[in-house]
């Protein structure tokens, strides 16, 4: 990373792809915020930059580098690659956290559970400059994306007609709202979101409240 592309970033400020830290603070918070950035698009963290963009630096490169190394391998559960990049801005010192969107979503807070549990496993994914709980058709999708695996060939019935009908008059529909058009439980209804979603006839988006909505893909 260049100077330049840092000073952009910042001049940017946080956002989708891009978190600011004054300081390393716990291990705890700052693999939340690793965690979401790989479940989401990747992205940035930098170390030495206050929320409203004033750089104050680090006391030292060489700790916060070994804090983010033990967060990314022991808090984070896969563990999340990363690259840092160290950069000098009037005499103060910034570190760069460069995460990959992962191809192993999706990342969670390590909780020392055998098995991947959809019901407390702590997911976390990215929503404008937050890093929110995902919720558990959030995770789904994100699983499915994992596997790489699309529904090709895919029957639409009547619940999913009812979505493509109300969505055709609303920009948006959510699990609730197909439950209550359709009249079927709230895990069906998402079970049926969520499979337009992995036969690519929907997208999946999340609110800064955390409560997640459908549209058209597109």
């Amino acid at each position: 990373m260049t100077r330049r592309q840092l000073l952009k970033l910042i001049e940017e400020g946080e956002g989708l792809i891009t978190e600011f830290k004054q300081r390393f603070s716990t291990h705890e918070k700052i693999a939340k915020e690793v965690i979401a950035l790989a479940n989401t698009r990747g992205g940035y963290i930098i170390f030495g930059v206050n929320d409203d963009k004033s750089i104050c630096g680090v006391e030292s490169e060489k700790g916060e580098a070994e804090l983010i190394k033990l967060t990314a391998e022991n808090y984070c559960e896969p563990p999340v690659n990363y690259k840092l990049h160290y950069l000098e801005y009037k005499d103060k010192e910034l570190v760069i956290m460069e995460i990959p969107e992962s191809d192993v979503k999706p990342h969670r807070i390590q909780d020392y559970l055998p098995e991947f549990d959809i019901r407390k496993a702590g997911v976390y994914v990215r929503v404008n400059e937050m890093s929110m709980l995902a919720s558990k058709e959030m995770i789904k999708i994100l699983q499915a994306q994992a596997s790489g695996k699309s529904l090709k060939h895919y029957e639409i019935g009547k619940n999913e007609k009812i979505a493509f009908e109300y969505l055709d008059t609303n920009n948006t529909i959510s699990v609730k709202e197909l439950s209550k058009l359709a009249n079927i439980s709230t895990r069906r209804a998402s079970r049926a979101l969520i499979k337009l979603v992995r036969a690519n006839l929907l997208m999946i988006h999340s609110k800064d409240n955390g409560e997640d909505y459908f549209t058209y893909v597109g």
